[in-house]
């Protein structure tokens, strides 16, 4: 068969194949052989590196210049020299091996790192633990931590979650816990209200959110209103303008606050960052206790190495706030 025949036939076996042809390269074995001979301008040199013999270095550069049908180095008495063939094929040999082990570092990297799915409810995931993810990264970084933002509970003994950041008593069955965050809610509003006297809350909104059925004290205004000792102002009923205005997350009740739709009770540890920038401010209390977050997985696991480093960050980060 000619060289044309040759070419040809390859041309008809790619469009069989979808369009591919056959590599054709040399033995891996052989590239990696002489681009380490090359490096080290000595086949004694590459050996060590390689832990083979010289003989076998040399066998396999004198089998890749006769594949290639010219010589790669000059033999000189104590030295290597590439040729000019060997210089041009040396630097492509080792851009590709620098490429392959980069890839391959990368997935042994992604492969050694160890998931871990964290569930918290929506306004706790979106308000504390994603601006974090920084620390997060920083402080585990060989644990992809993956985020199971929900309002449900989820059963740490049967779902496919490992941890948890509950609001509650830390008291439930099956589960080790930690505390993690004394959660405490205020009335907070926009200072463009002006607000600054318990009495003025009768000429603004109030701002309300839904609480989960499994709530174990809800801050509602009703119950603040109760504990601060005083009477409710009466209300024109809720959803219109000038009215209270309710939401089914915290998350928007604190972005009405934030746009000066009305005062809300809201979480001072969500709220954190725009009551230490002025952009909510607590004008009164008292502030109600909603018992706590907590740290919670089953019975054992908290001392998986890959679960426990997160714990540790959780922990860390809720001092470091001085929760």
């Amino acid at each position: 068969m000619t060289n044309d025949d040759s070419s040809l036939m390859d041309d008809v076996i790619s469009s069989i194949e979808g369009g591919r042809r056959p590599r054709r390269l040399p033995p891996l074995s052989s590239l990696r052989a002489f681009e380490a001979a090359a490096a080290h301008q000595s086949f004694q040199r590459a050996a060590r590196e390689l832990s083979v013999t010289p003989t076998a270095i040399s066998h396999q550069v004198r089998g890749l210049e006769d594949s290639l049908g010219q010589p790669l180095f000059r033999r000189l008495t104590r030295q290597l020299a590439l040729t000019p063939a060997g210089e041009r094929l040396f630097a492509a040999v080792r851009e590709g091996l620098d490429v392959m082990e980069a890839g391959v570092r990368v997935v042994r990297a992604r492969s050694a790192r160890e998931t871990v799915t964290l569930t918290t409810h929506a306004a706790f995931a979106a308000r504390w633990v994603l601006p974090r993810m920084a620390s997060f990264r920083a402080a585990c970084p060989g644990v992809e931590l993956r985020l199971h933002a929900s309002d449900a509970v989820v059963d740490l003994t049967r779902d496919e979650v490992d941890l948890a950041i509950r609001s509650g008593t830390g008291q439930w069955a099956g589960l080790s816990t930690e505390p993690l965050i004394a959660e405490r809610y205020a009335p907070v509003c926009s200072p463009l209200l002006g607000l600054s006297r318990v009495r003025d809350l009768a000429k603004h909104p109030l701002i309300h959110f839904d609480w989960q059925p499994s709530a174990n004290a809800p801050a509602s205004w009703a119950r603040w209103f109760d504990e601060a000792g005083i009477a409710s102002p009466a209300r024109r009923g809720k959803g219109s303008e000038g009215k209270d205005l309710s939401f089914s997350d915290e998350s928007h009740a604190m972005l009405a606050a934030l746009a000066g739709h009305g005062i809300a009770l809201l979480s001072l540890t969500l709220a954190a960052d725009e009551l230490s920038s002025g952009a909510l401010l607590q004008p009164f209390g008292p502030s109600l206790s909603t018992g706590g977050y907590f740290l919670a997985a089953a019975k054992g696991r908290e001392r998986e190495p890959a679960i426990q480093a997160v714990w540790r960050w959780a922990a860390a980060e809720a001092s470091r706030q001085g929760n």
